[in-house]
Order: structure tokens, then C-alpha cells, then sequence
């Protein structure tokens, strides 16, 4: 009875000391960006008391009554440690991590094809997040890039605002755009495919400068883009922005998530609007094209065993654009009463992740994607289609502790087909058209090599197989030397290559009355590549300071060009006799006051030219066009009192050569010039975001963009008075847009 009456008391205290436990609650944030940290480790000093944070950044922990002796351990990987006192009667924390490494810790998956912190990538890797486009509101990935050091958009046409993005000054044709690491976005889309790609889809974005045919295959001759898009795990259940301009520009972004069963959704819509013509240079013309475009996005996580992936992503777009001269309306489409150039896309893209139930980590990504156009340049029309499929299969193991493998297979197809000469067969009176169809089966192989804890080895290598070239072989080699955590080193080697393709969009080939020459048997494009990386970060009590420096050069040779001035009827495409070369160096340089104060500043220099025999075998040297020597961005941020934040961001360009044509009175080179701009941003509670600001605060507009605007259809031109040097139309004279100041607002909702 004793015993019994002593086991009773004994359970009688420990629930009378269970109900006295108090519940500690709080929410962990980044010092920085003020956004939740999910997955944080919440522990006990000294005890084994622990918990995590959810995907909010929100945790909730029961302590013994004597809770205010204890002390609370926050930890994150990129984060410096944070230890809490806490105190009798304070039941709710709010912590604020402070980087440990600014973002050098951020995870990345682009240099390696797997996930690694971007300290531990043995190849060099930028990462831009959300946070840092917000700085400087853009309706489409395609203007938002610009503030990325390095990396230029660059607009082709004055009239329809078509354009590519340049990495390192190489022309767009070279830049490989991936979505969650497929290539969905190339050939004739990427001319149109990244304006329909919403910020709001975006996680982060991944940027590797140099060759990266060794894991990517063609195309990744001049660098990557990645576009990461949001986990529907860890998106917000709701995001709302909307901002317009005083130009009458409209953009709309919105996303939702729910649950249906085990998987969980993400669901976004982009609308963006622009129908308001300004002709305020006075050439006639459409200073900006005006546009209305809407983007569909699904995606799906599905929740399976043992933490496997399972993804899937559908996308659509549909995108109606025209500019030319003030007056068109859509009855004058393909006529030759007044110009303009009227572009109708749609585009569909399916993407999959599948992790296999195997015991290995075997992954499956497939992706399928169309592309439609329909469109006329005046009275010429352009009608395309483009279809990709893409499948890969890929192992990745560790081997030991030293060896990581990673071992695949790939297969692209292509099909493609337009009504320009260049899917033409036959003679000129019966003209044929013969769709390109390329597929193009790969394999590779890639070894991640610790040689001790400060060295890492990275070797990789890659075979495919073109039926029209044959045997394309890719090697790789990259080396990192982190002598202490303050100073890393990389170094890496590697060649890239680019299959022949024709079907990039150039205004001169859309006419019928050209006749497509093929002078040799054309060779893909190559290229070898090294580069030099150094990174220098010193974490202070107050301060992060970060310095990156990269050395590049690459050297290209089979370059393929189309030659349209040694016979004005033909063009003539052939394999470049001589070499191109790409060398120069980028400085990034960020200091971050933990709080309020935040800049960052970069510069590009670059030599960017080529070389090909003239008739009597000599060399002529010929600078890239639109590849300025000196160029750069800025940020500062400042965030006050109340939750009032102010950046100014910008950008800037030296003097670049620019297409001109012979006796041409505008200048060969542009001049030098920056694009700034300011926001303010209030914040207003945890959900709401108030901001506005200017854009282009300089009012900076090129002079004389368009040749001959008063004549599109060429009318005059041959009348030897009125035009002695014989100028035609011509609207592919740019080197900044045509917008000059404007103001913005906007609003943004966040719920998490």
C-alpha cells in the first residue's frame, strides 16, 4: 500500500510540474532581409531540449518552470549562431539572424547540377533572390537581369523591342536559359521567351559566366541562366503585387497556394499591359512597343516516402505586341500604308521531377515545350514554330568521403519550322519547305574530388552526338583552394560548342527575295575557357564585406556568321575563318550593415572582338557590336525608422560599337551614359508593402535610333538626290531604351 501510495504522489508531481511548463513561442528572421527563416535549429543550452522552426520561420517550445535560467540556441546553415537569455514572464522571441557569409552560403545547384552551398561549389556561382529585383520593379526577368553585373539585355529592334541577354559581352545566341535546370527556353523563344517569364515565379536566379557544355550541352557557350521557380512548399499561401507607371505601363503578379490530398499547389497568373503610343523623340514611331501579356502557372509537389522528389510545372503564355508608326492600327497589319511590326506568340511548357524508388538517388526531369508565332515586320510576313522535348536521367552517389559522382544521359529534340528561306528547299519558282528536326542524345560524367578539407577537384566530361556534325566531345576541369574561411580561390578550364543552327531571328533574312546560301559544310561552333575566381569576405560584429573577382578568357573558332552585304540577293552563311575572343574581368563588391545600410557595387571589363582572313590572308580585327570595354551596376539601400526603406539602383556603360551602315552620320559608338533609379518602400505590418519611386531619374534617351523613319517601305531610297548615300530603313541602331523619366507605384501583399 506504501508503494502504491508512493508511486500515486510521484505521478501527481510530474503532472502538477507538466501543467506548470511554459510555452515559449516565437519566429526567426534574416538580419537583412527581414524574410522567415524555415527550418531553423531551436535548442536548450546545455540540455536536449530542441525544436525547428515550420516554413514560416514560426516555432513553439514547452519549458520547465525554471525557464528563465535558460538559454535559447538559434542556428542555420549560412548564419551566425544567436543565443537568447530568457527571461520570467517574456513568452514570445523574435530573432534576427545575421549572415555568416553573406550569400555565399546560399544553396545552388547550377555549377554542379546537384545542391551545394555556393562556398562549397567548386565552380563560380551568382545568386540573385527576389529581394534584390524588388529593388528596381520590372514586369518580366528580361529588364529585371540588367541590374546583374555582366550581364546586359540588349534590345535589337526599335520598333518591336525584341532583344537577348549578353553574358560577358557574347552575343544572346551563346547565353543557355534553364528553368529549373531544363533548357525550355532557346532558339526562336529565347527572342520572346523571357519576357513572359513573371517575377513571381522566382526563387532565385543562378548565373555561371564562361562555358558550361560539359553538364548543359550546346548553347551554354557564353554562360547560364537558371530560373529556379518556387517550391509550392515554401511559397507564401498568398502574394499580390501591382504597380503602373505614369507611361500607363500595368503589371499584375498573384499567386495562391493550397493542398490537395499529399501534394500541395502553387498557382500564379501575370498580367501586364502597355497600350499607350509616345512618340517623344518625334520620328514617327512608337518610342516603346505597346503590348498586353498574360502567363499561366502551375505547379505541383507531391509529398512521397522517404522524402523523395515529385514535381510537375505547366506554363502558358500568350503575349500580343506591335510598335511602328504612330496612326497603325491592326487593319494596316501586313499592308504597306503605314509600318508596323505586329507580333502574336504563344508558347505551353511542361516541366517534371521525379525521383525513382530505387536506393540510389536516380533522378528523371523531362520537359516538353511549343512555341508559336505569327507575325509581320511591315508587309513581310514571319510565322514559326518551334517544339522541344527534353529528357534526362541522372545518378548521383557518394563515394566514400572524397569522391561525389554524378553520371547521366540526356536527349533533346527539336523541331522547327518557318516560312523564311532558311527551312527552304527547291528552286525559287517551286519553293519547298523542309522542317529542321535535331535531336541531339548526350551523355556525361562529373566527379567532385575532396582532396583534403581546403582543396576540392572537379572533373567532368561530356559526349554527344550530332548526325550532321558527328562526335562532340566536352571536357571540364575546375579547382578550389579555400585556405581559411576569409579567402577563397577557383580555377577552372573547360570548352564549350554550339550546333549549327540557322533559325535565329534576324530582320534582314525575314525577306522571300533573299536566297539562303550555304557556302561550306558548316562546322559547330566552339570554344575553350578559363577563369580565375577570387572571393574575400570578412564578417564583422557590424558589417559583412564581400569581395568577388573573377578573370575570364575564352576563345571561339568556327564562329558561324550570315553575310548579308557581298550580294545584296543572298545570304550567305559560313564558318567564321579566323577566331573570336572574349577576355576581361568582373569585381563585385557588397558591404552590409547588418542594419539599416546595404551597398553594392560591380564593374565589367571587357575585350571583345574577332579576327578573319581578308582576301590577301591577313587578319582583320573587328570589335563585337553592342560590347562595351567599361561597364557596371550600384545598389544602396537604407531602411529607416517606421519601416521606411530607400534604394538606388543603376547601372552604367562605357562607349560601344553600334551597327551602323556605310556613311553613316550617326556615331559608330555610343556614348557614355547611366540609367538610375530610386524607391522608397514603406512597410506596413507583416502582409502589406507600399512603394513607389522614379525610374531613369537621369532622363537618359538615345539620340537618332532609327535610320530613314519617314520612309519604312523604302520608297525613296534609290533617288540619288534625296538620298545620295543610299540609306535604307533601319531600326537596329540601339544601345538603351527609348523611355526617358517616369514614375512608379505600387503595391504588394504577402500572406504567409
Amino acid at each position: 500500500m506504501r508503494h502504491q501510495l508512493l508511486l500515486l504522489f510521484t505521478c501527481f508531481i510530474s503532472l502538477t510540474a507538466t501543467a506548470q511548463q511554459t510555452v515559449v513561442t516565437g519566429a526567426v528572421e534574416d538580419a537583412q532581409t527581414r524574410e522567415p527563416l524555415g527550418f531553423c535549429n531551436i535548442s536548450v543550452l546545455n540540455t536536449t531540449i530542441g525544436t525547428m522552426t515550420d516554413e514560416k520561420g514560426r516555432f513553439k517550445l514547452s519549458l520547465a518552470p525554471d525557464y528563465a535560467n535558460a538559454r535559447l540556441v538559434v542556428s542555420f546553415l549560412g548564419y551566425q549562431n544567436d543565443t537568447l537569455p530568457l527571461k520570467a514572464g517574456k513568452t514570445q522571441y523574435q530573432v534576427n539572424l545575421k549572415p555568416s557569409a553573406g550569400k555565399l552560403n546560399e544553396v545552388v545547384v547550377t555549377g554542379t547540377m546537384k545542391e551545394m552551398s555556393r562556398l562549397e561549389s567548386p565552380v563560380p556561382v551568382e545568386v540573385y533572390t527576389p529581394g534584390f529585383f524588388r529593388k528596381n520593379p520590372t514586369p518580366s526577368l528580361f529588364e529585371a537581369v540588367g541590374l546583374v553585373n555582366g550581364v546586359r539585355p540588349q534590345l535589337n529592334c526599335n520598333v518591336c523591342n525584341t532583344g537577348d541577354i549578353h553574358i560577358n559581352g557574347m552575343e544572346g545566341a551563346y547565353t543557355m536559359i534553364l528553368i529549373d535546370g531544363m533548357p525550355i527556353v532557346s532558339s526562336l523563344s529565347t527572342v520572346y521567351g523571357l519576357n513572359g517569364i513573371p517575377n513571381s515565379l522566382v526563387e532565385r536566379l543562378e548565373v555561371v559566366k564562361g562555358p558550361a557544355g560539359a553538364l548543359y550541352g550546346s548553347e551554354a557557350m557564353g554562360g547560364i541562366i537558371n530560373v529556379i521557380t518556387k517550391s509550392p512548399l515554401k511559397a507564401p499561401r498568398v502574394s499580390v503585387d501591382v504597380f503602373g507607371t505614369s507611361w500607363r505601363e500595368y503589371n499584375t503578379d498573384a499567386s495562391v497556394k493550397f493542398k490537395v490530398g499529399e501534394a500541395t499547389s502553387l498557382l500564379g497568373v501575370n498580367y501586364f499591359r502597355y497600350q499607350n503610343p509616345e512618340d517623344k523623340n518625334e520620328d514617327g514611331f512608337t518610342d516603346v512597343t505597346l503590348q498586353q501579356r498574360i502567363s499561366l502557372f502551375n505547379k505541383w509537389d507531391f509529398a512521397r516516402a522517404e522524402n523523395r522528389q515529385a514535381s510537375m510545372a505547366v506554363r502558358y503564355v500568350y503575349e500580343d505586341r506591335w510598335g511602328g508608326q504612330m496612326g497603325w492600327t491592326r487593319q494596316h497589319r501586313g499592308g504597306q500604308e503605314l509600318y508596323g511590326e505586329s507580333i502574336y506568340t504563344k508558347r505551353w511548357e511542361v516541366l517534371g521531377l521525379y525521383q525513382l524508388p530505387v536506393r540510389e538517388k536516380v533522378m528523371a526531369q523531362v520537359s516538353f515545350n511549343g512555341h508559336h508565332q505569327n507575325s509581320f515586320y511591315g508587309s513581310t510576313p514571319f510565322h514559326a514554330n518551334q517544339r522541344v522535348a527534353f529528357g534526362q536521367l541522372y545518378w548521383d552517389k557518394q563515394l566514400g568521403l572524397r569522391h561525389s559522382l554524378l553520371a547521366g544521359a540526356a536527349l533533346r529534340y527539336t523541331h522547327y519550322d518557318d516560312n523564311t528561306p532558311a527551312t527552304a528547299t527547291g528552286n525559287a519558282s517551286i519553293p519547298q519547305n523542309q522542317p529542321m528536326v535535331t535531336p541531339l542524345p548526350g551523355v556525361f560524367v562529373q566527379d567532385e574530388w575532396t582532396l583534403t578539407e581546403k582543396h576540392k577537384l572537379l572533373l567532368g566530361y561530356r559526349y554527344d552526338y550530332d548526325r550532321r556534325h558527328g562526335h562532340i566531345q566536352s571536357p571540364r576541369v575546375a579547382y578550389k583552394w579555400a585556405p581559411d574561411p576569409k579567402h577563397t580561390l577557383r580555377a577552372s578550364f573547360g570548352t564549350g560548342y554550339r550546333v549549327v543552327s540557322l533559325f535565329t531571328e534576324d530582320h534582314a533574312a525575314l525577306t522571300g527575295a533573299r536566297e539562303v546560301v550555304i557556302a561550306e559544310a558548316l562546322q559547330p561552333e566552339e570554344s575553350i575557357n578559363s577563369n580565375l575566381n577570387y572571393v574575400f569576405q570578412v564578417p564583422a560584429q557590424h558589417y559583412l564585406l564581400t569581395l568577388d573577382l573573377t578573370g575570364f578568357y575564352s576563345r571561339f573558332s568556327n564562329k558561324i556568321i550570315g553575310d548579308f552585304d557581298t550580294d545584296p540577293q543572298k545570304i550567305i552563311y559560313d564558318n567564321l575563318r579566323g577566331h573570336a575572343v572574349s577576355r576581361g574581368a568582373t569585381l563585385n563588391l557588397e558591404l552590409s550593415f547588418y542594419n539599416p545600410l546595404k551597398l553594392m557595387a560591380g564593374v565589367t571589363y571587357l575585350k571583345v572582338y574577332q579576327k578573319e582572313a581578308d582576301a590577301e590572308g591577313q587578319l582583320q580585327k573587328t570589335v563585337q557590336l553592342h560590347a562595351p570595354e567599361w561597364a557596371g551596376n550600384f545598389l544602396a539601400s537604407y531602411t529607416f525608422h517606421r519601416n521606411y526603406t530607400v534604394d538606388l539602383t543603376g547601372t552604367w556603360s562605357g562607349p560601344m560599337r553600334l551597327p551602323v551602315v556605310p556613311h553613316d552620320f550617326r556615331p559608330e559608338y555610343s556614348p557614355w551614359f547611366s540609367l538610375v533609379n530610386v524607391q522608397v518602400t514603406k512597410k506596413v505590418g507583416r502582409t502589406w508593402d507600399l512603394y513607389g519611386g522614379v525610374k531613369n531619374l537621369l532622363n537618359f534617351v538615345p539620340q537618332n535610333p532609327i535610320l530613314r523613319s519617314f520612309d519604312p517601305f523604302d520608297r525613296t531610297a534609290d533617288d540619288p538626290v534625296t538620298n545620295p548615300h543610299g540609306y535604307t530603313f533601319d531600326p537596329s541602331y540601339n544601345y538603351a531604351p527609348l523611355q526617358g523619366t517616369r514614375v512608379f507605384l505600387g503595391v504588394r501583399y504577402t500572406l504567409l
